[in-house]
């Protein structure tokens, strides 16, 4: 099985960074690393966009991070509007910052920038998997 499992909605069922999917199951959230520059990405890309190496190594994204933004989403594209209400959030990982959904079990009224987010697996129905920021 490919990358058709991620998310709540897939749009694609085999990418270059399949493994993205493989590692959740294994209960790792993970971006990649330019092995020639150093570039970090989040989402997975399997090639560089700054030095346009494909020399790419897995690195797992730990560790609590801090809050940067989050919004509340009371309108929802096609497929996610039974998921409504819920928070998107931007929470940054070292120099690394990652896009993502809040735990359910977070309120927003808990919300606050700075606040202390580690980014963890979460199983959907249907047997998909997909990320989501818990608190620490």
């Amino acid at each position: 099985m490919g990358f058709e499992r991620f998310g709540t909605v897939s749009y694609t069922a085999q990418t270059k960074v399949d493994k993205f999917v493989d590692l959740l199951d294994e209960g790792k959230v993970a971006g990649t690393r330019c092995r020639n520059c150093g570039t970090a990405f989040f989402p997975p890309r399997a090639d560089c966009y700054g030095c346009l190496s494909s020399d790419m190594e897995w690195f797992e994204i730990s560790g609590p991070g801090e809050l940067v933004s989050f919004s509340t989403l009371f309108y929802a594209p096609t497929g996610f509007e039974d998921d409504l209400p819920y928070i998107i959030a931007v929470v940054r990982f070292g120099d690394l910052q990652i896009f993502g959904r809040t735990s359910k079990e977070i309120e927003e009224e808990e919300m606050e920038i700075g606040m202390a987010l580690e980014v963890m697996p979460v199983r959907l129905e249907g047997g998909k998997i997909s990320y989501e920021f818990r608190k620490v």
